[in-house]
C-alpha cells in the first residue's frame, strides 16, 4: 500500500513562520526529508520514532544530494506505506524545486499535496524592515532567481525585461551572481542608482543587511566577504530601512541561545526570548516520565486525607500527581484537611490551576527554604512528591525536626533520545551565545552528552544563565561560567534578566 508524501514549506527560517498545517504534518509524519535551509528546530514537532533524513547541503563547501536521488528517495519511502514529509526552505513552489519532485510523485501514481510556506521574498524584506510595495515607490514586485545552471541552452531570464517592468525586483540565490546580474540590469536600463539591499540568512540571528545602489553592492558585499544564502532587493523602497527595521532593533538580535528544558516545558519560555529577537536552539536535556512504579505514589493518593501538608517542589510534580489522581478516579475534594506548599511561583500557580489555595511560598525559592515556612512540624505527616532521585536536604531536615515523610516519585528525569546534534554542531562551530538551565538535572544531563575534551573546547568557553542558585551551583562544579542568574526564579525574570545581560554587553560595545 502506497502512503503519502506531504511538500511542506518550513519558511524562510524564523520557526515561529512555520504554518500551521505545516506542524501538523511534521507531527503525523513517520519519515522527513529535509533541506539545509529549513530550521532544524521544527525537527522537534516531529514523532520520537520518525525517521530524519538531511538531504545535503548549500553554499561554499557544502554537499548536495542530487535531485535525482531526492525524487527516488521521495517515491521509496511512499512505497513503504509511509507517511512522508518533504520539509523545504521557503515555500516548495518557488524556487523550490518543489514542482519538480510533485511531477515525479503524479508520475510514479503517488499520492501528495502541497502545503504552502512563507516564502523569503517576502518575510526576508520583511524581517530587514523593507516593504515590498508602497504607494510612493512601488505598485508591482518581480521574483527571479539570480543563479541558473550553466547547462541551460539558453538563460530563462529576460534582465532587459526586468529592468524596465517591475518597481521592486526581489533576486534569490544572487550571493554569487551579485556583480555580473548588476551589470545585466545596468545594460537593461536600471539606474545605477537605485537602492539595492543584499541580505544574507533572514529571520535568523545571524541575519546581515547590506545597503548600496545598483552600481556598488557587488563591491561592499566582495569587501564583507558576503556568502550564500542571500536575496538582493533592488528598488527605491529599500530605503524605508532606514525608518522601518524592526528586527535588528530587538534587545537579543543576533544572540543565539540554547534552551536545555525538556521540549513540552520549553515553548514559553522560548517566547519570550524570541519576542526579544533571539533566536532559540532547542537542546533538551530532560525529558519527563513516568515513574518506574505508579505504586508508591498510587498507595499516597488512595490516603490523601491522612496527611498535613502536600509539599510541591516543581510543577511538573503538580502535573504529574494532579494526572495519577484523576487517572484513579480521584479529585480536589480528596484534599479536604491537607495544607500545601510550594516551592516557587510557578509551582504555585500550576496549584492554582487546579482550583486549590496555596498555604505557603517560601521567600527564597529553594527547596530548603519551605522548613522556614511550614512552622513547628513534629508529628506531622508530609507527603513529598517529586522526582526521582531529588535532593535528600529537605526530607532530611524534615525528619531531623520530627516530621513523618512519604517521599514519593510522581516523574523520572531522563537523558532526551534526540535532539543534541544541532547544539552540538553549533556549539563545534562557537555559534551558541549562551546555554540556559532550570535545574540541576538539565545541566548534569547536557553535560553528559559531551566528552571531557568536548566539555573544555565547546562548552565551557560559552557563557551559562541559570534560573536559580541550586542549578548554577551545579552549573559552577562543572567549571560552566555561570553569567546570568534572575533575583526571582521564575522564566519571566530569567529571560529579563538574559536581556538586561545582553543589553549590558552591547552598551559596552558601544563605548
Amino acid at each position: 500500500m502506497s502512503g503519502k508524501v506531504y511538500l511542506v514549506g518550513a519558511g524562510p527560517g524564523d520557526p515561529g513562520l512555520l504554518t500551521l498545517k505545516g506542524r501538523e504534518c511534521l507531527e503525523k509524519a513517520e519519515v522527513v526529508i529535509y533541506d539545509f535551509l529549513a530550521d532544524t528546530g521544527l525537527l522537534g514537532f516531529t514523532r520520537p520514532d520518525a525517521e530524519l533524513i538531511c538531504v545535503g547541503k548549500h553554499g561554499a563547501g557544502g554537499l548536495r544530494t542530487e535531485q535525482g536521488k531526492i525524487n527516488r528517495l521521495l517515491v521509496e519511502k511512499a512505497r513503504e506505506g509511509k507517511v512522508v514529509v518533504r520539509l523545504k526552505g521557503g515555500d516548495p513552489f518557488l524556487f523550490g524545486r518543489g514542482g519538480e519532485e510533485a511531477e515525479e510523485l503524479a508520475r510514479r501514481g503517488i499520492e501528495f499535496e502541497v502545503v504552502p510556506g512563507v516564502t523569503a521574498g517576502v518575510a526576508v524584506p520583511a524581517y530587514a524592515g523593507i516593504p515590498l510595495t508602497h504607494r510612493d515607490y512601488s505598485s508591482s514586485v518581480a521574483f527571479v532567481t539570480g543563479y541558473e545552471y550553466p547547462d541551460k541552452e539558453e538563460p530563462a531570464v529576460r534582465w532587459s525585461e526586468l529592468a524596465r517592468g517591475a518597481g521592486t525586483l526581489v533576486v534569490f540565490m544572487t550571493a554569487r551572481q551579485l556583480r555580473a546580474n548588476m551589470e545585466r540590469l545596468v545594460a537593461g536600463g536600471v539606474d545605477p542608482e537605485t537602492p539595492v539591499a543584499v541580505i544574507r540568512w533572514g529571520t535568523r540571528a545571524a541575519q546581515q543587511t547590506l545597503v548600496g545602489t545598483v552600481a556598488t553592492i557587488a563591491h561592499l558585499a566582495e569587501e564583507r566577504g558576503l556568502q550564500p544564502p542571500a536575496l538582493a532587493v533592488v528598488g527605491g523602497v529599500v530605503r524605508l530601512r532606514e525608518r522601518l527595521q524592526w528586527f535588528e532593533k530587538k534587545p537579543l538580535f543576533g544572540r543565539r541561545i540554547a534552551v536545555t528544558r525538556a521540549r513540552v516545558q520549553a515553548g514559553g519560555f522560548a517566547a519570550l526570548l524570541e519576542e526579544m529577537g533571539a533566536e532559540v536552539v532547542y537542546a533538551p536535556a530532560i525529558e519527563l516520565q513516568p515513574p518506574d512504579s505508579w505504586e508508591p505514589l498510587d498507595r499516597a493518593l488512595r490516603a490523601l486525607g491522612g496527611f498535613h501538608w502536600l509539599i510541591f517542589t516543581s510543577a511538573n510534580g503538580v502535573a504529574f500527581f494532579s494526572r495519577r489522581l484523576d487517572e484513579l478516579g480521584g479529585d480536589i475534594r480528596d484534599l479536604q484537611g491537607v495544607r500545601i506548599a510550594a516551592i516557587g511561583p510557578e509551582t504555585a500557580r500550576a496549584v492554582r490551576q487546579l482550583h486549590l489555595r496555596v498555604d505557603a511560598v517560601p521567600q527564597e525559592y529553594r527547596a530548603e527554604r519551605v522548613l522556614d515556612v511550614l512552622g513547628d512540624v513534629r508529628g506531622r505527616r508530609i507527603l513529598l512528591p517529586r522526582a526521582a532521585g531529588a535532593r535528600e536536604v529537605l526530607p532530611e531536615e524534615l525528619r531531623r525536626r520530627g516530621a513523618e515523610v512519604v517521599e514519593v516519585a510522581a516523574y523520572r528525569n531522563t537523558a532526551p533520545r534526540r535532539d543534541s546534534e544541532q547544539v552540538r554542531q553549533r556549539l563545534a562551530a562557537g555559534e551558541i551565545h549562551l546555554l540556559t538551565f532550570t535545574s540541576s538535572s538539565t545541566v548534569r544531563n547536557f553535560a553528559a552528552l559531551f566528552s571531557p575534551e568536548e566539555l573544555d573546547r565547546w562548552v565551557r568557553p560559552v557563557p551559562v544563565a541559570c534560573i536559580g542558585p541550586v542549578t548554577a551551583e551545579a552549573a559552577r562544579a562543572l567549571g560552566l561560567q555561570v553569567v546570568v542568574q534572575p533575583a526571582e526564579y521564575t522564566v519571566r525574570s530569567f529571560a529579563a534578566a538574559i536581556g538586561e545581560f545582553f543589553g549590558r554587553a552591547r552598551s559596552g560595545m558601544a563605548r
